[in-house]
């Protein structure tokens, strides 16, 4: 019989985006902002659109503010369908400010 693999895995061509991490408060998951421009179908105006992903982060080091690259994944959890791959730029460390 032939050994079947996933097509996917195969040719490496899984899904990345890169996108800001806006949340790291959970255990080994980040949730990152991607942002997606294109010309409105009928006005041709530039609309910018956000949508968050849910990241595997297995060794924690991608902080809030933080620009990554994700990579699709098999599902991992409920919502988590992506893993992080690198952590492409720092980001200012935010400091709360007591006024």
């Amino acid at each position: 019989m032939a050994e079947t693999t996933n097509p996917v895995a195969a040719t490496g061509k899984r899904k990345q985006r890169v996108g800001e991490v806006v949340s790291n408060k959970m255990t080994k998951t980040i949730v990152v902002r991607v942002e997606r421009r294109y010309p409105h179908a009928q006005f041709k105006k530039i609309v910018t659109s956000y949508k968050k992903f849910y990241a595997h982060d297995e060794k924690a080091e991608a902080k809030v503010g933080d620009t990554v690259r994700i990579e699709e994944s098999r599902p991992l959890s409920k919502l988590k369908r992506w893993k992080l791959i690198e952590v492409v730029e720092r980001g200012v460390a935010e400091t709360a400010v007591a006024a």
